[in-house]
């Protein structure tokens, strides 16, 4: 893109302006889908308790996110009068902030990436660690007590489940040999057969299951949604928040999901390759299915589970969450580092 912009411009201004349109590009088609899958997930929940979900505004309810949208826009921003109020504001700034920030890594086709740095992974690792600044800042600042215990709640469950989503990532970047997410699909090419994926590999597949269930925990996402138990934190860190502020943290909340989903299908399930390598069996030749479409059928698919199980596994209590964290994912991801290193330095080096 900066080669075109260069035709007309210095190199350094078609490199800005490749840089801007590119942000947009994703920053926002990514706002649009956040809307859509929000009328998505109450759709999917709708169904599953046998109800109808959104059906008023526009046709077939699509219109509802947007009214909601609207409805938040305009409605007053209130801070509390014991609030701290410049950190008060910032908080959810900053959550929207840094769930944006960590998509610039991902691949959408072969090379279709706005950075393509050599530490895509640990960019992505580092970003997300970034998003419990936000809510424990929401949950000090908020000067409420409720707001608070979610905040230390919150902290204490991504801290958790990011140690053993780093083992699990090791485990990939050790199979892959590159921390670069353009690197690490492409290492996914043919890699059981004629199947693309590292989740068909009988070692990494159970760190796929780790890893799904780590996300749910990582984005609070229900059965680990203990930070927004209604019963006892009236409604988590942002319970003092409204208007754009409380709208921010969920376009937040729902961005992060999507890069969840996105991270499934780039590390595990082949990004933008075709789940096995058969052109329709030559029902159609010449018909090709372009790379961001499959990598975003995965996607797509990936936000169904997360909605299944929202809608139907009860929520798990405290200890039972920081047990599954600390006692079972912490000491199995450890195994399956040395197992999978183990079968690497067997298997390529003769070790």
């Amino acid at each position: 893109m900066t080669a075109f912009f260069n035709q007309w411009m210095s190199y350094d201004a078609a490199w800005l302006t490749a840089t801007i349109v590119g942000i947009l590009l994703i920053a926002l088609p990514l706002m649009l889908s956040v809307a859509m899958v929000i009328y998505a997930d109450r759709k999917i929940w709708a169904a599953m308790a046998l109800r109808r979900g959104p059906n008023v505004v526009g046709p077939w309810g699509l219109l509802q996110s947007f009214a909601d949208g609207l409805k938040v826009f305009l409605q007053e921003t209130i801070v509390p009068s014991a609030a701290n109020k410049g950190l008060f504001l910032i908080a959810p700034i900053i959550t929207f902030t840094v769930a944006l920030m960590a998509w610039a890594v991902i691949p959408f086709n072969s090379g279709a990436v706005l950075a393509d740095i050599n530490v895509g992974l640990l960019y992505v690792l580092a970003i997300s660690s970034l998003g419990v600044y936000g809510v424990i800042i929401a949950g000090w600042a908020s000067n409420s007590k409720y707001p608070f215990f979610s905040a230390m709640r919150a902290s204490a469950q991504m801290i958790s489940y990011e140690v053993s989503i780093g083992f699990i990532l090791i485990c990939v970047v050790m199979w892959a040999g590159t921390f670069n997410l353009n690197g690490i699909v492409k290492a996914q090419e043919n890699h059981v057969w004629l199947f693309n994926g590292f989740v068909f590999n009988p070692l990494l597949f159970p760190m796929w299951v780790m890893f799904l269930i780590s996300g749910m925990a990582e984005t609070a996402r229900a059965p680990f949604d203990l930070t927004e138990a209604e019963s006892e934190l009236v409604a988590g860190y942002q319970t003092e928040y409204s208007s754009m502020s409380f709208a921010l943290y969920w376009l937040g909340e729902y961005a992060n999901v999507l890069l969840m989903c996105a991270l499934n299908a780039t590390l595990f399930w082949g990004g933008w390759l075709p789940l096995i390598d058969i052109p329709f069996l030559g029902l159609f030749p010449g018909i090709v299915i372009p790379g961001w479409l499959w990598l975003f059928a995965k996607i797509l698919f990936f936000f169904f589970v997360f909605s299944w199980v929202k809608a139907t596994v009860p929520r798990y209590r405290y200890d039972q969450l920081m047990r599954l964290g600390w006692k079972v994912f912490l000491p199995v991801s450890l195994l399956f580092v040395v197992l999978v290193s183990a079968w690497l330095m067997y298997t390529r080096y003769g070790i």
